[in-house]
Parts: structure tokens; C-alpha cells; sequence
């Protein structure tokens, strides 16, 4: 009976209309407040939608996100402080790595979306140490306690913050990474959302120590600053996402007149969010391949 109610949700996500996935965008980049997003879902009711199907959709069920347990003996996964004094101070992230370990390997580190470190993103740094990186989830809510445990109020939380000691505090992180005692002293970035636009910023702001970079849906680093991009990166986009994509021709010209090695992929039909598997936004075709096109460019860049 749980399947047939399962099968049944499923298939009523897939029928809600686009414009649903685009207000869940406004409001979780802060456009409308949830009192508003609510309303306008409340509209889909009286067509014939369910409020619980809607919200199931829409917003994050994190034990859908678990691909590697974190229990799981081939990975080691540890907490670890590390120092920003440019930005809070002191930053805290999760740290992943292989436990049959040979030599030295080299390390990505993996931005969350604007709402801090949930088990999403951590569960993307335990794919990663699958995969034979070091992986190092840092977490922005950190000095104001860490992720709360909920999206709601980690963007509220995030959103409260100082932007720029945030990306001092990734800027911290990243070198804290690459100086590792097992990193091979090559370091790679990936970051979804809130988490493309950190690792663009990296790109332009130290980047003689990024080594290579893949952004998911995020907007470019500050004008004044892309000059100094050298790549190489790989940018995915959602074709449905019409706030991100509309910073994309302008920073594809910066980086092709500074002859900057990119590829950038748009995935037909997907929202923003499509490698969230948490959320109805995911979409199981275009996250393997874009997950897989991620992996492939650290191999060739990393190794």
C-alpha cells in the first residue's frame, strides 16, 4: 500500500505546473517570503493539487539524499575546525576521506546552497571520498551555531550573515584544504547554487590555488574580478533556470576573452536544483550525467 501511495505522489509531482518550481526558486533565494509561497501554492489546491503532494515536491526530504552511508567503512568522516582570520575567525567542515589511504590524494572541496550544511552536500563529499578525493564540506552557519537542522531557518540564517566573511571563510577553507597533510597539493571545488557562485569566487580570487572548479547553477564572481579566472571549469546549468542563466552570456564573454579552458553543459527540461536528489526538482538523467561529467573533469585535472 506505501508503494501505491508512493507511485501515486510520484506521479502528481511530475504533473505540477512549472511555475510552481519557480516560485519555490523565488522563495528560496529570498524573492517572497514562505507566507507568500504558501499562498500561491494554496492556488494549485483548487485545481485539483493536494497540499502534501505540493510540499513533498517541493521542499527538501533529506532521507532521499543518502547515497553513501555515513557509516560506510571505506570512508572516514571527521569535523574539523580550521582558521579564517579574514572572515568569522574560526570555520568548521566536514571532512571525508578514503580509508585504505596510499599516499597522498588530491582534495575538493564541496559548497553548500544558501542554507548551510545539510545532509545533501555532506552526503556529496561522502561520493566524492568514494571516488578517491579528499573531500572537505565546510559549513557558513558555523559561528552562529551550524545548521539548525532545517532549510527554513538555515537560509534565514545565512541570509543574516556578513557575504563577505563568508567567502573569506571559504577562501579559508580552500587553502586549508590544499595544505592538508594528505592532500597531493591539487584542489578542486564544487558547489551547487549559493555553493556555484563560492566556487566562481574562487576561481577569481585565488586562482593559482584552485586547480579546477565545476559550479552547479551559480552566477559569476563580481564583474571586477572574473578577469582574473584561469580555470579550467565546468559549468552546468538548468535550462528552466531563468534567474541564473541570465548572468551566463556575460561571464561566457569574459572567460572566452580571457581565454579561459571551460566547458559549460545545459541540461534540457530541469530546474535549478536538478542534482538535489532530496527535493521533486531533481532529476535522476541529468544529475548521473552531470555527476559523472563532474567526476570525470577531476580525474583529468586532479590526479
Amino acid at each position: 500500500m506505501q508503494t501505491q501511495i508512493d507511485q501515486s505522489l510520484e506521479r502528481q509531482a511530475r504533473e505540477i505546473p512549472q511555475e510552481a518550481f519557480d516560485w519555490y526558486d523565488e522563495y528560496a533565494h529570498g524573492v517572497i517570503d514562505r507566507r507568500e509561497f504558501m499562498k500561491r501554492l494554496s492556488s494549485l489546491v483548487a485545481v485539483g493539487f493536494t497540499m502534501s503532494v505540493l510540499t513533498s515536491a517541493l521542499l527538501p526530504n533529506y532521507a532521499f539524499a543518502e547515497q553513501v552511508s555515513f557509516n560506510d567503512p571505506k570512508i572516514k568522516a571527521t569535523y574539523v575546525e580550521f582558521d579564517s582570520p579574514k572572515g568569522h575567525g574560526k570555520g568548521r567542515g566536514y571532512l571525508v576521506m578514503p580509508t585504505q589511504v596510499k599516499g597522498k590524494l588530491p582534495a575538493v572541496l564541496v559548497v553548500h546552497e544558501n542554507r548551510g550544511l545539510n545532509p545533501y552536500i555532506e552526503d556529496v563529499a561522502r561520493r566524492l571520498a568514494m571516488n578517491g578525493f579528499i573531500a572537505f564540506a565546510p559549513d557558513a552557519l558555523y559561528p552562529l551555531g551550524g545548521y539548525p537542522g532545517n532549510d527554513d531557518e538555515g537560509r534565514a540564517l545565512q541570509s543574516s550573515m556578513d557575504k563577505a566573511k563568508i567567502e573569506e571563510d571559504f577562501i579559508a577553507a580552500a587553502l586549508f584544504l590544499k595544505s592538508h597533510a594528505q592532500c597531493s597539493g591539487k584542489l578542486g571545488a564544487v558547489g551547487f547554487c549559493f555553493g556555484g557562485y563560492i566556487v566562481n569566487m574562487l576561481a577569481a580570487t585565488i586562482p593559482e590555488q584552485l586547480d579546477a572548479g565545476v559550479p552547479f547553477y551559480g552566477t559569476p564572481a563580481a564583474e571586477n574580478l572574473r578577469h582574473q579566472v584561469k580555470g579550467p571549469l565546468l559549468i552546468h546549468f538548468a535550462e528552466l533556470d531563468q534567474r541564473v542563466n541570465a548572468t551566463w552570456p556575460d561571464y561566457e564573454k569574459s572567460l572566452l576573452a580571457n581565454k579561459v579552458p571551460f566547458e559549460a553543459v545545459i541540461y534540457p527540461g530541469v530546474n535549478h536544483g536538478f542534482h538535489n536528489d532530496s527535493t521533486g526538482r531533481y532529476n535522476e538523467e541529468a544529475a548521473e550525467s552531470a555527476w559523472g561529467k563532474t567526476l570525470m573533469f577531476f580525474d583529468s585535472h586532479l590526479m
